[in-house]
């Protein structure tokens, strides 16, 4: 069974349970069959910022960061428990705000095309 874990540093207005229920699905065709888990973060510019201070020592802006649990702190290793745990995906809410409109789509749709982008990173796709 995959995981989806989403914690809101605001009162967001994004619907969890779909994104949850759009990037199981998403992984499970991506082959993810066994037991996983993704952490998901729903914050605000500061706190991106400061995340992209903290891990890539840069003051931009972004719109998505996803780290593996390796680049958090943690060398791989096989937990007890089974689980995979795929790492963490990091949504900026006011800069997917400004996309979604200004690409004319719903916050919804945005916020999960962003979440998906960061979860091909976590299964190794990276673009250049």
């Amino acid at each position: 069974m995959i995981k989806v874990l989403i914690s809101k540093q605001g009162n967001f207005p994004v619907r969890v349970s779909a994104i949850k229920k759009k990037l199981v699905s998403f992984l499970t065709k991506s082959g993810i069959v066994s037991d996983a888990e993704v952490s998901i973060a729903i914050v605000n510019e500061k706190k991106m910022l400061e995340v992209g201070k903290k891990y890539l020592d840069d003051k931009k802006l972004h719109n998505v960061l996803s780290f593996t649990t390796s680049e958090v702190g943690d060398s791989f290793r096989y937990p007890p428990d089974g689980k995979i745990y795929l790492g963490e995906i990091v949504v900026c809410f006011p800069v997917a705000l400004l996309e979604a409109k200004r690409e004319n789509v719903l916050i919804d749709e945005k916020v999960y095309e962003l979440i998906e982008h960061g979860a091909t990173h976590l299964l190794g796709i990276h673009h250049e």
